[in-house]
């Protein structure tokens, strides 16, 4: 029995040709468009990337817990304190998240949107929580200096301004990466990455609809016939017939049953046409290379020029993980400083990080070889507190931390 679509043909190869005709050399005729990106807010790169990009996510995660993971130790004129109102503040800065819960939304902030705000809720006593604010509901207010004064949240329901003159510390701390046009505003590494994230997605989407497509690359429904061209309805009512008895993984292995003057020529996918999956790991490979993480943490083929994981996961801690948080740190210290009597700092404490022993081995080694340093001068070096002095002292403010 001929489908209705061979019957249309069958009935129409003599008629006159009323409409527009359709080549009979080729039914099908691949159009070339513009390509098609992004963009670049940071919404768009938000959903395009950490919340469908398993190589964006994956990379996210990587440097966040990482950084997370490390503690940091309040030093005092370079002798390290226990007790001190900031490691409380760090450990519990409000009542719905944990120090740990503050600083992955903090890392994750900063790598999609390349900028991290973080408010003070400052009493008579001092600063007393710290809460993460999403970057994209903050704008800065610059004053007649062009420096920011305050900061304007702004919800769906009301906007609030957080003024930068308050004491002992202004209301806002805002940690960006460096943009070279923007006086304000961070540059993401998503944005740097824009391109690589959007041919990886089409990759991914390019390989399921040739899954849908019953796993297989298209073909080309030709005609032949000596009755001159298709007419355009009948064109159209081919193609109909073809998408809903042909088309989609349903319809996997379905034989075709041709008539007439119609034949099937299949299209074979050429080796430049699978040169689509090295565009695919090439493109993850640039994602991983934009954030700094090795592309052999991630899995991925190629490139990997690291001798074993272990030296591709001390590269990253020391090139990404270590120099993220020194910055976090300085700038926390250099921000809750005016709130406390004495200058404090706050140290990352890498004791505890295995892909960093190594180094700390061949430092030991290096200070404990000085022969022209004393014991104290090489427990100086070495991050040490004296030994005279007893470990870690007190602080000698009290419970507030306000003076």
């Amino acid at each position: 029995m001929a489908l209705p679509w061979q019957r249309l043909l069958g009935a129409s190869a003599r008629a006159p040709d009323e409409t527009k005709s359709i080549s009979s050399q080729a039914l099908f005729a691949m159009l070339g468009t513009s390509s098609s990106w992004s963009g670049r807010g940071f919404a768009s790169l938000v959903n395009q990337g950490y919340a469908r990009n398993p190589v964006v996510f994956r990379c996210i995660r990587l440097i966040a817990e990482a950084a997370t993971r490390i503690p940091f130790a309040v030093h005092e004129g370079g002798q390290p304190l226990h007790e001190h109102p900031v490691q409380q503040l760090l450990a519990c800065p409000n009542p719905r998240q944990s120090g740990a819960d503050l600083f992955e939304a903090l890392y994750v902030y900063l790598y999609t949107s390349g900028n991290a705000y973080l408010e003070a809720v400052l009493t008579p006593e001092g600063v007393k929580g710290l809460y993460a604010l999403r970057p994209d509901r903050m704008r800065v207010a610059p004053g007649e200096d062009g420096w920011p004064v305050a900061y304007e949240y702004t919800t769906s329901r009301r906007s609030v301004r957080l003024s930068q003159l308050t004491r002992p510390v202004p209301r806002v701390l805002q940690l960006k990466l460096f943009h070279p046009l923007d006086d304000h505003y961070g540059l993401s590494p998503l944005q740097a990455a824009q391109c690589a994230l959007d041919t990886h997605n089409a990759a991914v989407h390019w390989n399921k609809s040739l899954l849908d497509n019953a796993a297989r690359p298209s073909g080309a429904l030709v005609y032949s016939g000596r009755h001159g061209n298709l007419s355009k309805p009948q064109f159209e009512r081919l193609k109909e017939e073809l998408e809903v008895g042909f088309q989609g993984a349903s319809n996997a292995g379905r034989p075709m049953v041709l008539e007439g003057e119609l034949d099937w020529k299949s299209m074979a996918l050429s080796p430049r046409d699978m040169d689509f999956i090295e565009a695919k790991n090439s493109a993850a490979r640039d994602i991983a290379l934009a954030f700094g993480v090795p592309p052999m943490l991630l899995g991925l083929p190629g490139d990997n020029t690291y001798a074993n994981f272990a030296e591709a996961n001390r590269v990253f801690w020391r090139h990404t993980v270590v120099p993220l948080v020194n910055r976090v740190a300085r700038s926390l210290a250099g921000w809750l400083q005016p709130a406390y009597e004495a200058p404090l700092e706050l140290v990352p404490q890498l004791e505890g990080i295995e892909a960093l022993g190594e180094d700390r081995t061949a430092l030991w080694q290096r200070v404990g070889n000085a022969d022209f340093l004393d014991d104290e001068e090489k427990r100086a070096l070495l991050g040490l507190p004296p030994r005279k002095g007893g470990a870690a002292k007190p602080y000698p403010g009290g419970g507030n931390g306000n003076g």
